[in-house]
C-alpha cells in the first residue's frame, strides 16, 4: 500500500544490513523520531545486529488515541503497519530470517508493533511492547488468529500510565498468549509514561538472544 508514511526515510544503525545476522525494528512514539528511538540501542551491545527505524510523517503514526475506533486512525494506522512490514522485508531481503528479527516499539509505536505482530503471526525473534497495546476501541480475541510459534513477547507498562489503560495491557498479553507467544508482562507501580531500567535490561537480553 501507499500512505502518509511510505515516503519517509528508514533510519539504520549498528551493523550494515548486508553483514548483520539479526535485526531489530524500532518504532518510535508520537512526537518523537526514528533517530531518537535508535538512541536506545546504545544500551544493546551487539555487534552483529542491524537496527531499522521507520519514520512517521510529521512524527505521528495516527492522529487519535489507540483506543479510538480503528477507522478514526486511518490511513495512518495501516500506513504505519506497512512501514513496519517494509522494514522487516528489508531485513529479509538481506538474508536475515524473520525468526532473527525483533520488533520493538514505545508508546504509539508499541501499539503498532503489537498490532503488526499479532496480525502477521509467525516466529519472530521477539516482540517488545513498551507502554502500549493492541489497537482499537475494543480488542476481540476472535479477530486474531495464527501461530507465533513461541515468539518471546515482552509487555512493560506503568499501572497508572495516563495513555495506556492497564486492562488493555492485560488483554493484549492474553491475545499474544492465545497466538502461542511466550509472553512476559510487567506492570510497574506508579511509573508514569516512560521506559525504566528493568525494561531496558530485559530487552537487551532479548536482543542478545538473537545472535546466540
Amino acid at each position: 500500500m501507499t500512505g502518509p508514511h511510505q515516503d519517509q526515510p528508514l533510519v539504520t544503525a549498528g551493523t550494515p544490513v548486508t553483514d548483520a545476522e539479526a535485526a531489530v525494528v524500532l518504532v518510535h512514539g508520537r512526537g518523537a523520531t526514528a533517530r531518537s528511538i535508535v538512541q536506545m540501542t546504545d544500551e544493546f551491545d551487539q555487534s552483529r545486529v542491524v537496527y531499522l527505524a521507520p519514520q512517521a510523517a510529521r512524527n505521528t503514526w495516527y492522529p487519535n488515541a489507540f483506543t479510538a475506533p480503528v477507522e478514526a486512525n486511518e490511513p495512518g494506522r495501516s500506513s504505519g503497519l506497512q512501514a513496519i512490514d517494509d522494514a522487516v522485508t528489508e531485513a529479509n531481503d538481506a538474508g536475515i530470517p524473520t525468526e532473527r528479527i525483533l520488533v520493538l516499539g514505545f508508546s504509539q509505536g508499541a501499539c503498532l508493533a503489537s498490532e503488526y505482530v499479532a496480525r502477521n503471526p509467525t516466529r519472530y525473534g521477539g516482540l517488545a511492547v513498551l507502554s502500549g497495546g493492541l489497537i482499537g476501541e475494543t480488542v476481540d480475541p476472535d479477530s486474531y488468529e495464527g501461530d507465533l510459534e513461541g515468539t518471546p513477547a515482552f509487555l512493560g507498562c506503568s499501572d497508572v500510565d495516563p495513555h495506556i489503560p492497564e486492562k488493555r495491557v492485560h488483554d493484549s498479553a492474553a491475545i499474544l498468549a492465545q497466538l502461542n507467544g511466550d509472553v512476559t508482562k510487567r506492570l510497574y507501580e506508579g511509573m508514569g509514561h516512560g521506559v525504566n531500567q528493568d525494561e531496558i535490561e530485559h530487552v537487551s537480553r532479548m536482543v542478545a538472544s538473537l545472535v546466540e
